[in-house]
């Protein structure tokens, strides 16, 4: 039993190697053979030129925030006690967009274009989770933004 009691993702052979890459503290993402486009989610052919050669590569876990949602309803039980919670949509400089949280940022400082970047956390033995932090260089909380 791992204590951690929240939704943990859910690893298909299509994802394996992205969750492996985050566990050990990496971002990697497909990056189609064929054309050079990255892709998330990760998938069996590139949505641009439908080639099937890939290879899992690493990117920088830049990005910005584009847009984000404050949830005031527990959806799970297990997050009841983090309400209100907020989860963004971060465009990596590379272009893949990733669903996370942003760690240190209240809700209320979050805005689109704020610089990111990502941090990992080792929520089980098994699962490292990505989530993201205020770029360094940007305005903390309580300062100016």
């Amino acid at each position: 039993m791992s204590g951690y009691a929240k939704p943990l993702p859910r690893i298909t052979p299509d994802n394996q190697d992205f969750w492996e890459a985050v566990r050990r503290h990496e971002l990697s993402l497909q990056r189609c053979a064929a054309c050079g486009r990255f892709r998330y989610p990760p998938s069996p052919v590139c949505p641009d030129c439908l080639s099937d050669r890939f290879a899992w590569t690493p990117v920088s876990g830049r990005g910005t925030v584009t847009t984000w949602v404050v949830f005031h309803k527990p959806y799970f039980p297990s997050f009841a006690d983090e309400i209100p919670y907020h989860v963004v949509q971060v465009e990596l400089e590379e272009g893949p967009r990733l669903t996370a949280n942003l760690v240190d940022v209240p809700n209320e400082k979050i805005r689109v274009g704020l610089p990111v970047e990502v941090v990992f956390d080792d929520v089980t033995p098994e699962v490292t989770l990505p989530r993201f932090r205020r770029a360094r260089g940007e305005p903390g909380p309580g300062r100016a933004s």
